[in-house]
């Protein structure tokens, strides 16, 4: 079976999902089950960690079930998303991070510079960390060299919608990338995560796409299937784009030509 492994570790699934902005958390148990997802990512921020007696994101999901990827959503500084990993991993979430660093907050995009900082102390200090970036190959590369366990491009600003904006500059990280590469952020409908996946990616991590569906559920089946499809397709091998048609039916050693 072809699976997704990172820093070791093995997945069946190559869609990750996230939790937040389901309607309810009901909703959200059930796409969950029907994206067919091992690893969901949740925000460190959103988890109540002081006080376990009081409900919390953590009692909808069952962690026997699903690997915690825990995010550092919402950090604006090198410091301050490291803080968080650290207090994620200190309440016993995880020593994996899916370290964000924004550095613009009307368009959410990464603060690189913050971002690597961030990642070679994390990865000092232990921690798995798979790193939200812009899809730029210089940077992707950077990130490898910091010690990132994966390079986590983004496709178009986070919950945009606009699906894969930048086709090359994926091809190119694919091209290059060691690690594995989990485009993030941007996807829109099924056929986005299909491109993706069509493009190389290892795997394509998700949350306003399911949650912010009409009908969650429903969309959580079809990513898993769009996923499942991507990478066949890319494993099988397109064919090659051509100016002009070839016949699908050969005419070569036909009677009377």
């Amino acid at each position: 079976m072809d699976h997704l492994v990172i820093a070791g570790k093995t997945f069946a699934s190559r869609l990750i999902v996230g939790t937040g902005k389901y309607s309810s958390p009901a909703v959200m148990v059930k796409a969950h089950e029907a994206s067919g997802a091992e690893m969901i990512t949740v925000a460190v921020r959103r988890v109540n960690i002081s006080d376990r007696s009081k409900e919390s994101l953590l009692d909808h999901i069952d962690t026997s079930k699903y690997f915690l990827l825990p995010n550092t959503a919402g950090c604006y500084t090198a410091d301050e998303a490291v803080r968080t990993a650290r207090l994620g991993r200190e309440a016993g979430l995880s020593n994996w991070v899916k370290l964000e660093v924004i550095g613009d907050e009307r368009t959410l995009f990464p603060d690189n510079v913050a971002l690597l900082e961030a990642t070679r102390t994390l990865v000092a200090e232990g921690f798995i960390v798979l790193p939200y970036t812009t899809d730029d190959p210089v940077v992707c590369r950077q990130l490898e060299d910091a010690g990132a366990a994966a390079v986590m491009p983004l496709g178009a600003p986070i919950g945009s919608g606009l699906g894969i904006q930048n086709v090359n500059n994926l091809r190119i990280i694919r091209e290059f990338a060691r690690v594995p590469l989990v485009v993030d952020a941007g996807v829109g409908t099924a056929s986005d995560a299909a491109l993706a996946m069509e493009l190389g990616a290892d795997a394509v991590l998700m949350n306003t796409a399911i949650a912010g569906a009409q009908d969650p559920v429903a969309m959580a089946e079809a990513m898993k299937l769009a996923v499942r499809a991507g990478r066949l397709a890319y494993q099988s091998g397109r064919i090659p784009r051509k100016m002009y048609a070839t016949a699908s039916s050969p005419i070569e050693g036909l009677v009377g030509r």
